[in-house]
């Protein structure tokens, strides 16, 4: 028998699903807002968003998926006041629920507007919207690119206003959408087209004015991104003088409408036939001026005697002539005698030290003579003695030098005698008998 109050045992699996069926099954929790502050909020890689809903007591988790998180026109952050829909449902692994977010709002604060103003803050942080990188606009575009829908009356407007100011400017439409999702990739098309091809000097963007649902396209960051790089100048037109998008900010020039941007790309043809007037006339005035000028300075040539009466002035260049010979004449005696004066005192030196120089070569070969004829052996010879000389003409100075048989030949102070070695007797031998 089983007992009535004996106790049901669930499994935690078991008992998490149970809740989560409970609250799947609660109309409230399964359409309904949730206004709290964003805190530990993470953009996970998988493009899943995860963040808790706080307000001053109480906290819940919340997720939001992919596909729903692409749909944001603004980007989450830490400390913003929202309004999340969404359902509440448990989580079975961790038994832990959450709200499961659908889409969120910034509470008390447009999602469009906060995505603006996202935008601009990044874009400015970047430098997009300084002035020194903006190009200026050319003083006569001959040809004007237009990016806007081919059946807007902001199109119409423009190029009547074009041909009114200047009709000597031709238009090229890039005609694309301005409006919806579509629109952004086909005005960056246009712009990309122009600046590639550089076949106008002007660009003009924009449409008439709208909702900020309606002018969002110009918000767009590719667009904004394509603008900023543009080698050709981008003028923005973008809805009425109140409205204002990234395009504007980022634009060479913005202005209120298209209208207006017609009237700033080209100039009034009145005005520049007036301008062209005025600069004919100064032209004419300092030509006239000019000429007045160079008329009293020839005027002034032709009165000066070099004209008039040329022999004059022949007069006086050929006594300037005559006067400059003079001078240096007596210059030229003037240096010609210091110079012979300065070579006589040369002369007189060299002609000393020559001198000298001979005598002391003189006084040297002399005692070179005398050590030479000290040491000439026919002197010896002249006081008695006699020098042997053998076959080859070598002195003989000692009895090793010759043996017997060898002819031999004496020199005496008077002539010479020859002879034949009969005998050797060195120091050392006794004298035979």
């Amino acid at each position: 028998m089983v007992n009535a109050f004996e106790p049901k045992v669930l499994t935690v699996s078991q008992v998490n699903e149970y809740v989560k069926m409970l609250l799947d099954s609660e109309p409230l929790l399964a359409d309904l807002y949730v206004k709290g502050e964003i805190s530990n909020f993470t953009s996970h890689r998988s493009g899943h968003l995860y963040f808790t809903l706080k307000d001053e007591t109480a906290a819940v988790k919340a997720v939001m998926f992919r596909s729903a998180a692409a749909k944001l026109k603004f980007v989450p952050q830490n400390g913003m006041k929202v309004l999340a829909k969404g359902r509440v449902s448990v989580f079975v692994r961790d038994g832990q629920y959450q709200l499961y977010c659908e889409s969120l709002e910034p509470d008390g604060l447009g999602a469009l507007y906060l995505a603006f103003e996202q935008l601009k803050n990044k874009l400015a942080a970047e430098g997009l919207f300084d002035e020194s990188r903006k190009k200026p606009l050319p003083k006569i575009p001959l040809r004007v690119g237009i990016i806007t829908s081919p059946t807007g009356a902001a199109l119409r407007d423009m190029i009547n206003i074009t041909r009114r100011r200047f009709p000597f400017a031709e238009l090229v439409l890039f005609p694309s959408l301005v409006q919806g999702a579509e629109a952004p990739p086909q005005l960056i098309e246009g712009i990309k087209y122009f600046g590639s091809t550089r076949s106008v000097d002007v660009i003009i963007i924009g449409r008439g004015g709208g909702s900020i649902e309606d002018l969002w396209a110009f918000n767009d960051e590719g667009l904004a991104r394509a603008v900023a790089e543009c080698p050709v100048p981008v003028i923005s037109a973008v809805g009425h003088e109140i409205d204002f998008t990234i395009v504007d900010f980022v634009a060479d020039k913005r202005t209120p409408t298209p209208s207006a941007a017609a009237e700033l790309a080209v100039p009034d043809t009145g005005e520049l036939k007036r301008k062209i007037n005025n600069i004919i006339g100064r032209m004419e005035l300092l030509i006239s001026k000019r000429l007045e000028r160079d008329r009293a300075r020839l005027k002034q040539f032709a009165e000066r005697h070099v004209l008039t009466s040329p022999e004059r002035i022949l007069d006086e260049k050929r006594m300037m002539l005559l006067s400059d010979e003079r001078r240096l004449v007596s210059a030229a005696k003037l240096l010609i005698s210091k110079k012979r004066t300065t070579f006589d005192g040369y002369a007189g030196r060299l002609e000393s030290a020559i001198l000298k120089l001979l005598a002391e070569k003189r006084n040297a070969f002399i005692r070179e003579t005398a050590t030479l004829e000290a040491l000439n052996p026919m002197k010896t010879i002249t006081r008695g003695y006699s020098a042997v000389f053998g076959e080859s003409g070598e002195l003989i100075k000692s009895v090793s030098q010759v043996k017997i048989g060898d002819n031999i030949s004496f020199r005496t102070s008077d002539g010479t005698v020859d002879g034949k070695v009969t005998r050797i007797r060195p120091d050392s031998q006794p004298d035979e008998k």
